[in-house]
Order: structure tokens, then sequence, then C-alpha cells
């Protein structure tokens, strides 16, 4: 009687650290309705399982435990608590095979002392011991796991699954394990060898594939704090500019000075100075926006210093519904990579970079053309670049980035040995 009241009372413990490890591993909050539904869910399931224990005995019972207990779990976290499928049923296999290590221990118990009873015992003890060390150590990193990506959900599940087909067709349909059938016994650490290569692979293969994605995001985010920087720079030399033209007066007395000692030399060395210091702090007016005049005058004077023409047709109003960040790492990623792939180019009268922007029923279009010299490879749709610098090739990804982000378009065309890069971004109505 004692013994069958053990059996009972174990099999109601195994339901609820079972599920208990299965919304654990699934991410489920334990907010009172989900307690009480769980609470219901419990309740019901040891009520079919002693049911069919009564009605059909203990052995055809374990037989329907897949039945009657794993796949209304699976249930419960997909139709109640709205968990993906591919969690629900890798937690529930997780769980179960969790459920193995207080069975050895238990084993291990009634090995050392003999009967049936210390079985029973060193299996509800070490239950309390397993539960605790999942919650505390190891129910965070699974469930990261399962919600990083479905493949690597259900490849982390494939051992609990092979290791659930294995135990229920050895030891609970048939009895190969324990009579000793070799396969049987060579089966379990033969597929869980293979099963741990091929996770390592492949979960190896697709933390490379995140850390590329984080490396990538990383840069953009650099570049977008880089084109911050020329911006306020650029701004800087308008606002030293003003200053400028406000000290022209004390320029004006200084050469009225030169004159009146009728220092002529003095004069013209003075002015030509000063006409060069205006000329680098001044930005070339191109159009109404104040942001696209800086940014077309930097290059400007990058483009000289490489002996590259830039020539512009940018006709913007003043205001444009793209913040001055994006704005200007598109401009600026456009005019260097082009600006760089020109001053490659021998012939002088090829060394040009053309710049074309427009607002075009509601949209910003942007288009450049340069010459290059060599052969451009393609990666997809995109231009590979063959420079091996830290960074480096990024800005045309950074560019297709933030048109992709606005729901635009580009395109990228070679034709003639001139590159030519289009852009369009949909814009809402400024004010």
């Amino acid at each position: 009687m004692l013994i069958n009241n053990l059996l009972i009372f174990r099999s109601g413990l195994v339901l609820v650290f079972g599920v208990a490890v299965s919304l654990l591993f699934a991410g489920v909050q334990r907010t009172r309705s989900a307690k009480l539904m769980i609470t219901v869910f419990y309740a019901i399931i040891l009520f079919i399982q002693i049911l069919c224990w009564q009605m059909l005995g203990l052995q055809n019972t374990m037989k329907l435990y897949p039945f009657i207990t794993h796949i209304p779990s699976i249930a419960l976290l997909i139709l109640y608590f709205r968990r993906p499928w591919p969690i629900a049923i890798s937690s529930v296999l997780t769980a179960y095979l969790c459920c193995q290590i207080p069975r050895w221990f238990g084993s291990v118990a009634a090995a050392v002392f003999g009967n049936s009873l210390a079985d029973h015992i060193g299996y509800l003890i070490s239950m309390c011991f397993v539960y605790y060390f999942l919650k505390r150590y190891v129910a965070d990193s699974v469930r990261q796991m399962f919600e990083r990506s479905k493949r690597t959900c259900l490849l982390f599940a494939a051992v609990p699954l092979w290791y659930y087909l294995f135990d229920y067709v050895t030891t609970i349909y048939t009895d190969w394990l324990y009579s000793g059938v070799r396969g049987a016994v060579q089966f379990t650490p033969s597929v869980i060898c293979t099963f741990y290569l091929v996770f390592v692979l492949l979960y190896f293969n697709e933390t490379q594939k995140q850390i590329k994605a984080q490396r990538e995001r990383d840069i953009y985010a650099s570049q977008f704090h880089q084109a911050r920087l020329e911006l306020d720079t650029m701004r800087q030399m308008q606002n030293n500019t003003v200053i400028y033209r406000h000290d022209m007066r004390h320029h004006l007395s200084l050469i009225g000075s030169f004159a009146a000692d009728g220092d002529l030399q003095r004069i013209k060395k003075y002015l030509a100075s000063t006409e060069a210091a205006i000329d680098s702090l001044t930005p070339i007016r191109y159009c109404e926006n104040e942001t696209v005049n800086l940014i077309l005058s930097n290059f400007e004077s990058k483009a000289r210093k490489v002996n590259v023409k830039l020539q512009v047709d940018v006709k913007l109003p003043e205001k444009i519904a793209v913040n001055d960040t994006e704005l200007c790492a598109l401009l600026s990623n456009a005019l260097e990579n082009a600006i760089s792939a020109t001053s490659q180019v021998e012939e002088e009268k090829l060394r040009k970079v053309y710049i074309h922007a427009i607002i075009n029923g509601n949209k910003l279009v942007v288009a450049t053309e340069n010459a290059y010299v060599g052969k451009i490879e393609m990666e997809g749709d995109l231009p590979k670049s063959n420079r091996t610098d830290a960074g480096h090739g990024f800005g045309i990804k950074s560019m297709v980035a933030i048109v992709e982000r606005h729901g635009g378009l580009y395109s990228l065309e070679i034709e003639g040995g001139v590159f030519i890069l289009q852009l369009m971004l949909p814009m809402e109505k400024t004010t």
C-alpha cells in the first residue's frame, strides 16, 4: 500500500517537475492567471493519469504517457501561453531529458540501500535539487538559445528528441535496452556523439553569422557617429565664417593703415592670405539646404586636393524630411567612394565626379557618376571592396541600410567604365 501511494505521489511530482521545467525553458511568465491555469492543468492531467492507471494498469499508462501528458503540455504552451511551436516542443523534450537526472539518482539510492523505497526517496529529493539548479543556472541560457532562431531551437532539441524516441522504443514499448540488444545499447552514445558534432558545427556557423551582423551594426553606428562629427565640424566652419565676416572691419582698418604708409606689397600679401582663409572657411552655396551646402563644400575641397573635379547639380529645398545625420551619411559615403575611385584614374579629363540631387514627387533622388580603374566585383547586388582596411567597404552597405529603412530603392550600374549610383527615398511632406 505504501509503495502504491508513493508511486502516485511520485507520478504527481514528476508531472509538476516536468511541466515546471518546460515553463522555465519556454520563458512563461508566472502571472496570477498563468498560475491558475497551470494548477488546473496539473489537476486534469493527474486525474487522467490515475484514471488510466486504475483502468489500464501502470504499463499501459506509461505507453499512453506521450498522449496524455506530453502532447497536452505542448498544446498548453502553444495555445494558451502563445509560445512558438519550435520553442514549445523543444521545451517539453528538454524537460523530459532533465527528468532522467533524478531517475538516475533514485536508481543509485536503490542500489546502495537495496530497496525500492530508497529509489522513490532518492528520486524525490534529487528532483528538488535538480529543479533549483535548472532554475538558477540553466533556464535563462536555454531560453535565450531557443529564442535566438528557429533553426538553433530545433537543432538544440534534436538530442532530447532522439533520446525521447529511444527511451520509449527500447524501455516502454519493448525491453530491448534491458534485455541487452546490441543495437539498442550502442544507439544512444552513437546518436549523442553524432548530434553533438553536428550541433557544434552548425551552432558555430550561426554564431559567426551573428558576430558578423553585430560587427556591421557597430560599423554603421560608428559611421553615423563620424557623420555627426563631420557635420558638427562643418557647422563650426560656418560659424567661423560668420566671425570672420564680423571682423572684416578690422581687416579693412589694417589695410587702410598699410595704404597710408604706401606699402602696396604688404597690402597684396595680406589680401591674398585673407582671401585664402575666407575661401577655406566659406561654404559654397549650391542649393537652399544649409546642411547639403556644408557637405558639398567639404567634399569639393577634398576632391580639389586629389585633383578631382566635383560637378554639382543639386536643387534641394531648405527643409528635407530626412534627418541631417542620415543625409550626411548618404552624401558623404557616396562622394567619398566616388572621389576615392576617381583619384586612381590617370587620364585627366576622366577625373570628374558628378552628383545630382533633387526632390521629385515627394521623393529624394540622389545620383553619382564617376570613372574608375580595374574591375568591380559584385557580392550579391553590391560591389565588393578589394581593400582590407578595418571598416572599409561598408559605405555602400550603410547607404543601402538607410534607403531600405525608409522603404526606398537603390540602383548600382556600370556603363562604359563609369560607376553609377542612384538612391531614392520616399519622404513625408515638410511644412
